[in-house]
């Protein structure tokens, strides 16, 4: 259990990590030379009924997250998949802590039933 909590919180901090940097990635490339504001993330991939009125973007490290704010207030995703990576890391993240739990929780278990024989 011990290895296994282990493996399942680097690969939670591994998945973690590569979002991050995708949020970087991005945040860094605005205002990086010509043709960088609005952000380009925002506009790469995306068709121009999409992109029509866009002003800023917001960023956000917990939860990752990269919006793209348009003049009328409304945003949309610049990355989908940010939303996978979110949810992979928490779930990893929380498998890890329940195996860590579980593992003191097994040894206490085994400590009680020792005493009472």
């Amino acid at each position: 259990m011990r290895r296994a909590s282990a493996t399942l919180g680097w690969a939670a901090g591994a998945v973690y990590a590569l979002g991050l940097a995708g949020v970087a990635w991005s945040e860094a490339e605005v205002g990086d030379g010509a043709d960088s504001t609005p952000a380009p993330a925002c506009r790469m991939g995306f068709a121009p009924e999409i992109i029509k009125g866009l002003t800023h973007h917001r960023a956000s490290y917990l939860p990752l997250r990269f919006d793209c704010v348009r003049e009328d207030g409304s945003v949309y995703v610049s990355d989908p998949d940010l939303l996978w990576m979110n949810w992979t890391w928490a779930v990893l993240a929380l498998t890890a802590a329940l195996l860590f739990l579980g593992m003191h929780y097994r040894t206490e278990l085994r400590a009680g039933r020792a005493a009472v024989r």
